[in-house]
């Protein structure tokens, strides 16, 4: 169903050890109780593109907030803001999960939650919705679009504020998960995400992984030569099918 009336706005939210942080939320405007999703921002920051991705599930029926992750550091749409961030090497695991623990917090609070609420990330953003998979216990679904880093070669490299690689917290995972991917791809490569997949299934997870020939790395993204307009309609699709199976109200 698409709702035409929909609000857009910042909010403020409380994220990881009680700060408060601004995020961008959008909802339907018609009564009644809709479920709730998460937007983790891709590593270009809390940009343009990730509002236009919150007001689509608004207008799809869902109650959707998208944290900026950047905010301790200034506005995360500045691209001075998103160097820092880069030149840190992101946020820590830890920030991030308390973050978007905080942003499903907001969701549910509100008076037109129907309580059930799942996340989707970008890039980064994919890494850290899988991580959100393993480390946030009251999700109901979740979706990784072409995640990077969730599958480290070295793992003794990684930065003390990113102590594992998603893959390694698979067996912790206890919702349902949808993975999209791009087969030319290289960070995930077609290899990552097969290791992925066999982790998936030694575990024993609910998952649902998509991989599409003739796409690379962030083909949703329709202002990057990287968009496939055709990959991104059918992964559109499987994403909307995906969250109206596990977050409609029972």
């Amino acid at each position: 169903m698409a709702f035409r009336g929909i609000r857009a706005e910042t909010v403020k939210f409380q994220g990881f050890n009680g700060d408060s942080g601004e995020a961008y939320y959008a909802h339907p405007l018609a009564t009644g109780r809709y479920p709730g999703i998460v937007v983790i921002h891709h590593f270009p920051g809390w940009d343009e593109w990730t509002a236009e991705v919150t007001r689509k599930f608004a207008h799809h029926g869902y109650a959707a907030i998208a944290p900026s992750l950047y905010f301790r550091l200034g506005d995360g749409a500045s691209g001075q803001v998103v160097a820092r961030a880069r030149a840190a090497g992101g946020m820590p695991d830890d920030q991030v999960i308390g973050d978007v623990t905080g942003a499903g917090s907001f969701l549910r609070a509100q008076p037109h939650s129907n309580r059930k609420v799942g996340v989707i990330g970008f890039c980064s953003g994919g890494r850290q919705a899988y991580l959100a998979a393993c480390r946030v216990a009251n999700l109901d679904a979740v979706v990784d679009c072409w995640g990077g880093g969730v599958v480290v070669g070295d793992p003794s490299k990684l930065p003390s504020t990113q102590p594992f690689a998603p893959i390694e917290l698979t067996e912790r995972i206890h919702c349902p998960l949808l993975g999209l991917f791009g087969n030319e791809d290289t960070n995930p490569s077609p290899d990552d995400v097969n290791r992925t997949e066999a982790a998936l299934k030694r575990f024993g997870k609910t998952y649902e992984f998509q991989r599409y020939d003739g796409a690379g790395h962030a083909f949703f993204a329709w202002y990057r030569p990287n968009y496939r307009p055709e990959q991104a309609q059918d992964g559109w699709g499987k994403v909307f099918a995906f969250f109206e199976k596990y977050l409609a109200a029972s």
